[in-house]
């Protein structure tokens, strides 16, 4: 300052270091003055100190190093390279503790004036950094130990620059790492490890002391050694317990620690009180106390009325010692004994504990209305633990304040027992009362509300004002008259209503409407409607309704409408935006009560995304597992319906050239991240997609994913006969199956033994058949004579499918004949005649289809013919009425049937098994009407295109024998038609035996392709 008191101006050529001195980078004539003065404050004594007046001269100098005193010359100094005024020097060290402020300081010299900058070597200057005094002053507030480092300023102009380095180091005082040393009780003969863990730089020393003197580490102890921070006692005796004392120190300061060290062993000794009571309320929690001292540390155990059996679980706490127990029940009451024992003895306590009954409110305080000026009383019953008298009482509360007890005649409030009563109540006494029924263990609650009521007259006059009602007095509660005070000459009508702190009762509308409903049926709209009031609802004329609304959390201004119908649509909004909405009513007299916000959404709209992340989990040929994330909530639009799974069976890699289009979808309703989606095909290339939906529509498709289902078992061979009996040996023929779930490995072929009379299985044997395009397999090395039960299934990779089913018999030798073959059987003919038969011998008759393979037959059964004696019999048997009528009969259900083939064969129909035989008549015509059944079925090539009606479905007899026709001979021969009935068993539909290697099945299960031309072996 100059002696006027005038502060020197500042700049980055004159500054005021941090020392007080003025320092000026470079001097110019403007600075020659004789009142340079410094003021120095001493503000904790409000004291200023004032030095002598100061004089500079700024002289130029002339060539030669001579002044110039010659007066104001305006010649610029002589340029000059930066130099350091502050500090001296090149490089300077500055320590400092941690947690203080650095200050680093430089000021230049040099003209043009020089500019400064700063830096940390090796490092980026701390965030905290500040600078300050034209950026000579360089601050660091609270520093640390990363604050350390070596820091560089310089100066710079256009002649050149300077520096100066800086180091800075920071220390600390002795500080404890994990606290100080915490004393311990340990038994004789232990080692015990003293640590002093400190930190501080430069690094503390530390010394330790024994009871006040000297403790240095003596190496030729054994049992007492000091190293460096740690004190050990190996072999602890009773003589080492004493007080260490740990001190480290360096030159900022040091710590102090006194650790007391008890070398002892002690039997265990309880501190806490025997026969301490405990008391609790059912249901809240209780802690017992067991405070034990002891050397060794004591075990504590704790059991109920002096039994055996200790406490155990949760509810014992450790290493304190005590007992909790958590909910307690009136059965927990009674003594609990705390033994303390360790290997030099035991110790117990008792506690005593008492389960009380809780304190609650029987009958609470009701809500109450009274007039102004009259007398409130609540009532308020409770019920409590009778031991806990001494200490129950009721207090009050007023809107959460509780209401002090004072002297009766200072107080309108008397409290007696539970009864509040306030004197002559005014608007200011209205509010919410809480009774408190209070012990020392626990309290209940219960509140009411007291409602104040005044009166209002109001009065309309129908000369000056007609219509209009003004207040004219307000009457206390307590008053059921009034006196006016009126204006002659005029009409009056008057009126009165209650008021509280509420407000005004009627003529304004007491209620809002109801059942407000909020919808959008366009998605720029927001539809409201509303239950209005009744008539007798509106107190006054001229009701109307004022909707308010305002979009939820965005906005503080209602946008308000009023209307007098019961609805209101709000245009122009944003698709399914939350809004609060409220309507009130309003009559000629005001407003009705403050209504209830209600909350609800302007019109939906399809959603705009797609659920995210699809995963798919492929948990066995049918099932899948789908995820996906779910759509963002914004951009559902609407309420949220639930997503739907859409999937589409691409191709079959049976076939992987041909493209499928087989869609599927499951549509799962609400929030959900995942689902299970079932009946897939096995071995398939499927593509999956989710989409969302609400009750606008579906959402976009999310992205595709693709995947593939596992090869599965096939399903059962859809054929399988049993024919060309042997011996030794059967022809078993089949079909692949239809739905394979795979590619076929082969075949597992199982064959049993069947006991005839018992039909129980004798034997059992496996066949792996392993060549995938097998059809027919001959079995050999059967028994001969004998029943088999054959189950054949097909295979994949994954296993093996569900059997066929198929029982047959090896043909018996003992039987005799040959083998006589007639001309071709016209197709289109329902019998077939053979002559040249012997009367009374029995034949076996089979019908074979024409280029089949060796010995199928169509049909097999044996048959029977009549001895001479019975053709005139037989010739005038046929004659008769009756027989020739069911003939007739006969022919016409024939034909029948056959229409009905025929209409199932041109709806897709599958071939269909051996029909049922005929009701018997004349043998011989019976038997070839069969053959002629047999025919029908199986045509041969060159009469199919004639007979294609004559296919019916077929089905197969699953494991179930096939079962032959019971015939009875005409002449009533039981034994012929046992004979009969046995021999038809061996008859097979033998439709399997055409599925040769050129054979296929259609896609509907009818069989395809030509028969195989071989010739009947015995024919």
């Amino acid at each position: 300052m100059s002696l006027g008191l005038m502060h020197i101006e500042q700049d980055e050529r004159v500054s005021m270091g941090a020392d007080g001195n003025l320092y000026f980078s470079n001097a110019l004539q403007k600075d020659s003055r004789k009142d340079y003065c410094c003021f120095v404050a001493f503000n904790k004594i409000r004291t200023i100190v004032q030095k002598t007046a100061m004089a500079v001269v700024v002289t130029n100098l002339k060539h030669g190093n001579e002044s110039d005193d010659g007066g104001n010359s305006t010649e610029a100094p002589p340029v000059r390279i930066p130099g350091m005024l502050l500090p001296s020097g090149v490089q300077t060290e500055k320590v400092l503790l941690m947690g203080e402020n650095l200050q680093l300081e430089c000021i230049p010299q040099g003209y043009p004036t020089p500019t400064m900058s700063w830096m940390k070597m090796g490092d980026k200057l701390p965030l905290r950094t500040e600078f300050d005094n034209f950026g000579k002053l360089l601050s660091i507030s609270a520093v640390d130990e990363s604050d350390s480092g070596q820091y560089m300023c310089k100066a710079h102009n256009s002649e050149g620059e300077a520096v100066h380095y800086i180091d800075v180091i920071v220390e600390d005082r002795p500080k404890w790492v994990t606290g100080p040393p915490q004393g311990q009780l340990t038994v004789i003969g232990t080692d015990v490890h003293i640590k002093c863990s400190v930190s501080g730089k430069p690094t503390p020393d530390i010394t330790w002391r024994r009871n006040g003197e000297l403790f240095s580490d003596d190496p030729r102890s054994s049992s007492k050694r000091v190293l460096d921070d740690t004190v050990v006692l190996h072999n602890a005796r009773e003589e080492d317990s004493a007080v260490y004392q740990c001190e480290a120190s360096n030159r900022h300061g040091s710590v102090l620690a006194n650790v007391n060290i008890m070398v002892m062993n002690e039997a265990p000794r309880i501190l806490t009180r025997d026969f301490q009571e405990y008391g609790v309320v059912v249901g809240r929690d209780i802690v017992m106390n067991c405070s034990v001292f002891g050397s060794p540390p004591p075990t504590i155990s704790w059991a109920k009325n002096e039994t055996l059996e200790p406490i155990e679980g949760e509810q014992f706490l450790s290493p304190t010692g005590s007992l909790k127990i958590t909910r307690a029940e009136k059965n927990d009451s009674g003594n609990y004994v705390c033994v303390a024992s360790n290997r030099e003895g035991k110790s117990s306590v008792i506690a005593v504990l008492d389960v009380k009954d809780p304190t609650k409110i029987a009958h609470p305080p009701q809500d109450v209305e009274v007039v102004s000026g009259t007398t409130a009383q609540l009532m308020c019953q409770a019920e409590f633990d009778e031991s806990l008298r001494g200490t129950f009482m009721f207090a009050w509360k007023k809107d959460g304040e509780e209401i002090p007890l004072l002297p009766e005649e200072h107080s309108r409030y008397f409290m007696n027992e539970g009864v509040l009563q306030i004197m002559s109540v005014n608007m200011s006494d209205q509010g919410i009362y809480t009774c408190i029924a209070r012990t020392s263990l626990d309290e209940d609650n219960a509140t009411a509300l007291l409602t104040v009521l005044e009166f209002i007259v109001e009065y309309e006059e129908s000369q000056w004002e007609p219509g209009r009602w003004k207040e004219l007095q307000k009457v206390p509660g307590n008053q059921a008259t009034a006196t006016l005070a009126l204006q002659g000459h005029l009409n009056y009508q008057f009126r009165v209503y209650a008021v509280n702190v509420v407000g005004p009762g009627p003529p304004t509308p007491e209620r809002n409407p109801e059942n407000i409903k909020i919808q959008g049926h366009r998605p720029d709209q927001m539809d409201i409607s509303w239950e209005p009031l009744l008539p007798i609802e509106h107190n006054a004329p001229g009701l109307e309704y004022k909707v308010s609304y305002r979009k939820l959390g965005v906005e503080d201004v209602w946008k308000e409408h009023l209307v007098k119908r019961q609805s209101f649509d709000v245009k122009n909004t944003s698709t399914f935006i939350p809004y609060e909405i409220k309507i009130q009513s309003r009559n000629s007299h005001g407003w009705g009560p403050e209504p209830k916000v209600v909350t609800g959404y302007s019109g939906e709209d399809v959603p705009t995304a797609a659920p995210r992340d699809v995963a798919v989990e492929v948990i066995n040929t049918t099932v899948l597992r789908v995820s996906w994330t779910p759509a963002p909530p914004a951009t559902v639009r609407g309420h949220l319906g639930g997503y739907d799974v859409l999937w589409l069976r691409k191709r079959s890699w049976l076939n992987p050239d041909k493209i499928l289009d087989e869609r599927r979808s499951l549509s799962f309703p609400g929030k959900k991240n995942h689902t299970m989606v079932p009946g897939l095909i096995p071995f398939s290339e499927y593509r999956l997609t989710v989409n969302v939906f609400n009750k606008k529509g579906n959402g976009p498709n999310s992205e595709p994913v693709t995947f593939n289902t596992p090869e599965g078992v096939p399903e059962r061979v859809h054929i399988l006969t049993a024919s060309n009996a042997q011996k030794d040996s059967i022809l078993l023929v089949w079909g692949p199956p239809l739905e394979k779930n795979g590619v076929l490995t082969g075949y597992l072929l199982q064959h049993h033994l069947i006991n005839e009379s018992t039909l129980e299985v004798v034997d059992s044997q496996e066949t792996n058949i392993t060549t995938p395009d097998t059809t027919q397999w001959q079995l050999q090395g059967l028994k001969e004579g004998s029943r088999y039960r054959f189950l054949l299934r097909a295979c994949t990779q994954a296993g093996c499918g569900p059997p066929m089913a198929q029982e047959s018999s090896t043909d018996n030798p003992a039987r005799d004949g040959s083998w006589l073959v007639s001309e071709a059987v016209n197709a289109s003919r329902g019998f077939h005649v053979i002559d040249g038969l012997k009367a009374g011998t029995a034949y076996t008759v089979r019908l074979a289809a024409k280029r089949l393979l060796d010995n199928t037959s169509i049909y097999e059964g044996v048959i029977q013919t009549r001895v001479e004696g019975l053709k005139s019999q037989l010739s005038k048997f046929s004659t008769e009425g009756w027989f020739i009528g069911t003939i007739c009969a006969l022919a016409f259900l024939t034909l029948v049937t056959l229409m009905a083939c025929f209409v199932q064969r041109k709806r897709g129909g599958k071939y269909a098994g051996t029909p049922p035989p005929p009701p018997p008549q004349r043998q011989d015509v019976f038997s070839m009407g069969k053959v002629k059944e047999k025919e029908d079925l199986h045509p041969d090539v060159e009469s199919q295109g004639m007979n294609d009606d004559t296919f019916c479905e077929y089905s197969d007899s699953e494991e179930k024998p096939l079962k032959g026709s019971s015939l009875r001979s005409l002449t009533g021969d039981d034994a012929l038609g046992d004979s009969v009935s046995r021999d038809s068993r061996d008859s097979r539909d033998s439709l399997g035996d055409y599925a040769d290697s050129e054979g296929e099945f259609n896609e509907d299960g009818s069989f395809i392709g030509e028969y195989s031309a071989r010739s009947r072996r015995g024919c």
